[in-house]
């Protein structure tokens, strides 16, 4: 019906539409009570700037259309143009909170909305990241109430650390740590450069042999008319580049199992905790990382967080937006799956850089779903 919107009926008039403005009131009171700025970034986003962030895979999300103006995309979510405008402004402290449609493409037949109201705020502050994280966690907790979810954390920062543990050249850990978010793609990297380097090496062996010779446009001449958008150039870079990882000495399986350690942590924060400083004892790499939960696990006790009763789960994050790079968080609806998480968030330093032009600023944020959140709770009635 045209009165429906996400995971509501009939909110778009009457009744329904005063239901959920009065969540929407409410939760905002929340954000906005540290003296946060509103904002309202425009509905059309340059596409440029998500293209560069995120290839052209952002294209199976976002809307996009093209005027006298280029190439736009309908805002998919409210993070990245707010970053965009605070660090053209001057990237000093800064907070800020919104309320507004994001939009993002489906596929055919999907269930899920195209269009849904996203809450938030956003936190630019070097001062103290532990504090940071704590401060926007609480925000979260108390935006969503009396709301039913169970709330997990994780630290990407933790994942990344592990990483660059691996005594391994540059391009691998490089490799590793751009997939990062696909799960799937780095386990198979770890993989490919450990237990299966040599069987890949001998599944090669001719064209490696034919790139140590100097053979490669021989090979490439008799295998016939070309096939593909790769030209010559493009192929015989490709097989110099398979050829040099090709001599590069596989991952050290000890090492690799200490990664696997670190992904596979979970439970709850304090025991969490424990078991990756156990790790970190083995894996100086980590200690860095460590450190900072251990600081984050503090200052979310002085803001009255029982820690001992929050989960973590090392993985957590890993299939959400590449921009996180330290904490996250989500609060998922039990017994809903109809439900997307109620609210996330997490730590994007490293986004701060790429749109500021080289400059940064650590920074924090947290969304929520205020349709997602009526239908929890009117469902729990």
């Amino acid at each position: 019906m045209v009165s429906d919107r996400a995971y509501l009926k009939g909110a778009r008039v009457g009744a329904g539409l005063e239901r959920l403005e009065a969540e929407v009131a409410r939760i905002m009171a929340v954000l906005t009570r540290d003296g946060s700025v509103r904002v309202e970034p425009a509905a059309l986003q340059p596409s440029e700037v998500l293209l560069d962030l995120y290839g052209e895979d952002i294209r199976a999300r976002a809307f996009v259309t093209r005027d006298d103006a280029g190439e736009m995309m309908l805002r998919p979510d409210f993070t990245v143009p707010i970053v965009e405008m605070h660090m053209r402004g001057g990237s000093g402290a800064a907070r800020y909170a919104y309320c507004g449609p994001v939009w993002r493409r489906q596929e055919a037949g999907s269930a899920r909305p195209r269009e849904f109201l996203q809450a938030g705020v956003e936190m630019f502050d070097g001062a103290d990241p532990a504090k940071g994280d704590a401060d926007i966690l609480r925000l979260m907790i108390d935006a969503l109430g009396d709301a039913p979810v169970d709330l997990v954390t994780g630290d990407i920062g933790l994942v990344l650390a592990a990483v660059e543990g691996l005594s391994t050249d540059p391009a691998r850990r490089a490799a590793l740590r751009r997939h990062v978010w696909r799960p799937d793609r780095f386990h198979d990297l770890l993989e490919r450069y450990g237990p299966r380097q040599d069987a890949a090496a001998e599944a090669r062996s001719d064209l490696l042999a034919a790139a140590a010779g100097g053979g490669t446009g021989d090979l490439i001449a008799a295998a016939g008319s070309p096939v593909g958008l790769r030209g010559p150039d493009e192929i015989t870079a490709r097989v110099a580049r398979l050829a040099e990882e090709a001599m590069r000495p596989p991952l050290d399986p000890e090492e690799v199992a200490r990664l696997e350690a670190v992904l596979n942590v979970r439970g709850p924060c304090p025991e969490a905790l424990s078991r990756l400083e156990d790790l970190a004892r083995s894996s100086p790499a980590l200690g860095p990382a460590v450190a900072e939960f251990a600081r984050r696990l503090d200052a979310m006790g002085a803001l009255g967080i029982d820690v001992g009763a929050l989960a973590f789960e090392a993985e957590f994050g890993r299939t959400t937006l590449e921009y996180y790079d330290g904490f996250v968080f989500g609060a998922v609806a039990p017994g809903r799956p109809d439900l997307p998480p109620v609210a996330s968030g997490g730590r994007y330093d490293a986004l701060t850089r790429v749109l500021g032009g080289g400059r940064s600023l650590p920074a924090v944020g947290g969304i929520l779903r205020p349709e997602a959140m009526v239908a929890l709770i009117e469902g729990a009635r």
